[in-house]
């Protein structure tokens, strides 16, 4: 049985037929390339999660999300950037540096604010799911991490900066010198919790992404 034919016809083009069954072959290699596009876009498969707002400071409701791979990969993104960076790790202030930590959480706003920008409108407004990443990446910069900053970063560096310039701290390490901070207690308090939110979100995208 012959599958694929070539001749000349009598104008000395060349012509190709094939036979139905290749036709048909590639017809159903086709359909089902088509389906699997398909059902990744829509997320057929996926697992719905339920996400609690409050769990991490941005609210009071707790949303159930079914995501596409479009969305796995946004999250993954984000659990990469938290879990390669002190931000997504419990902080141990006997050992780690207030004003490296600031540093951390700052590089992690730049880079969430990135990958935000780079997710594409028509994903945005295309899947409900898309949006709902979105839009509780934005909440946890501008409820979790923005107040805190806001209220002690620039006073605590200023505050620093100054104290290890000073005379009597020289060659004391950096832990003990923050620990002089007049509002130290009040100041790691609120560290931590919000820490904890941000540890909490970090358990939410590596589920989005990978799964428990």
């Amino acid at each position: 049985m012959e599958i694929i034919r070539l001749f000349l016809n009598q104008n000395w083009d060349i012509q190709i037929v094939l036979s139905k069954w290749l036709v048909l072959l590639i017809a159903g290699a086709l359909v089902i390339w088509l389906l699997i596009v398909i059902l990744k876009n829509r997320g057929i498969g996926a697992k719905s999660y339920e996400i609690n707002e409050a769990i991490i400071g941005i609210g009071n409701h707790k949303i159930k999300i079914k995501p596409n791979y479009d969305d796995m990969q946004i999250a993954y993104k984000l659990w990469v950037e938290l879990s390669t960076r002190k931000i997504g790790l419990p902080i141990d202030f006997k050992n780690d540096v207030i004003v490296e930590i600031y540093n951390s959480w700052y590089e992690f706003f730049r880079i969430t604010r990135e990958l935000v920008k780079e997710i594409p409108i028509s994903k945005v407004r295309k899947n409900e799911s898309t949006r709902t990443i979105v839009r509780i990446a934005v909440e946890v910069l501008n409820e979790g991490l923005r107040p805190h900053l806001t209220k002690w970063q620039a006073k605590f560096r200023k505050w620093y900066t100054e104290e290890i310039e000073k005379e009597e701290n020289k060659g004391l390490p950096p832990q003990e010198i923050q620990q002089k901070y007049p509002e130290y207690e009040k100041l790691i308090n609120e560290m931590q919790e919000v820490n904890r939110k941000l540890i909490e979100y970090r358990k939410i995208l590596k589920e989005l992404a990978i799964g428990k």
